[in-house]
């Protein structure tokens, strides 16, 4: 699911200040990280997701695309391309790939995506 910023319904307006709501943004019951990604253009993580659970991402993600361009694809085949300006979540069950350079911030349970972490690195020291 993605939105562009612009998009989000408008909550409160005040003079100098804007504040944008979408409720319903998906469920979140453990501990989150906050993280900070730089991705080149052609980078796919397809590959290294091999060897986890329908060997795709199984931590669901919530953040803002800074700069770039994404697609994500979903466990069911759907995908969604994620550009400059959007906020989105990324519920388990996804693979991400890099169609133009990108930076993100995404927020995540902690736990279960050290675990997607830890299996990429692995995957990156074994090639």
């Amino acid at each position: 699911m993605r939105i562009h910023r612009q998009d989000i319904p408008v909550r409160v307006e005040a003079p100098g200040a804007t504040a944008r709501q979408i409720p319903d943004f998906g469920v979140a019951g453990d501990t989150i990280g906050a993280e900070y990604f730089s991705l080149a253009t052609g980078t796919d993580l397809a590959p290294l997701l091999v060897g986890l659970q329908d060997d795709l991402c199984q931590a669901p993600h919530w953040g803002y695309v800074i700069a770039g361009d994404v697609t994500v694809t979903y466990t069911d085949g759907t995908a969604d391309r994620c550009t400059t300006g959007d906020v989105f979540h990324w519920p388990a069950g996804h693979t991400v790939r890099v169609d133009e350079d990108a930076e993100l911030i995404l927020f995540s349970p902690q736990d279960s995506h050290g675990e997607v972490m830890d299996h990429i690195h692995e995957m990156l020291s074994a090639s």
